[in-house]
């Protein structure tokens, strides 16, 4: 039995990073691991989706609607958006953050109210935490992918904590290992 996790979020957000880094960690625990990622418009603020898969063998690195275990949502509407992918039971770890869609934008649609409460209705447990907010306190806001990781760190017991940071330390370029650093313990610590 494997891990089947579904990050989702806006271009521009650190999504794939994030997947990288996941697929990383899982690999140097001693996972199979199979990643997929779809980023159609991506650079235009557009849909971000990374399929993880980790576990003893993994045949497909695809997760099948109702299979994921973990959605992680970098945006509240992204997790909406991709619930239909929880299982039963599945966890919900959601930015509390509202970026809003063209659609919207234009006038054309109207952002949902109370998303979180609507989750809550669909998985058996949601948390919402204020990635953005903590990012910005550490000074840079694009470190709220690292940030998320932490939280999602904390609910992985299948990875060693201490491999996480030597991935960061790994993957992400010098100058900003500190920051990633950061943001990743602020994370683990809002868990």
């Amino acid at each position: 039995m494997g891990k089947n996790i579904l990050l989702c979020g806006v271009g521009g957000q650190g999504t794939l990073l994030a997947s990288n880094l996941l697929a990383e960690c899982a690999m140097e625990a001693g996972f199979d691991v199979k990643k997929s990622e779809i980023h159609g418009m991506a650079q235009r603020g557009g849909s971000v989706v990374s399929h993880v898969r980790f576990g003893e063998r993994i045949c497909s690195p695809i997760i099948r609607k109702g299979e994921c275990d973990i959605l992680l949502a970098f945006e509240e509407l992204e997790a909406l958006r991709w619930t239909e992918y929880l299982k039963p039971g599945g966890l919900v770890l959601s930015n509390a953050q509202n970026i809003l869609p063209m659609s919207v934008s234009a006038g054309n649609a109207r952002y949902p109210k109370n998303i979180t409460e609507t989750l809550a209705k669909i998985s058996a447990e949601v948390t919402s935490v204020d990635a953005i907010g903590k990012a910005r306190e550490l000074g840079n806001q694009k470190c709220l992918n690292v940030v998320l990781l932490g939280v999602l760190a904390r609910r992985i017991d299948e990875i060693k904590p201490e491999i996480w940071p030597e991935m960061i330390k790994k993957m992400v370029p010098q100058r900003l290992q500190e920051l990633n650093l950061k943001a990743f313990k602020t994370g683990w610590e809002l868990a």
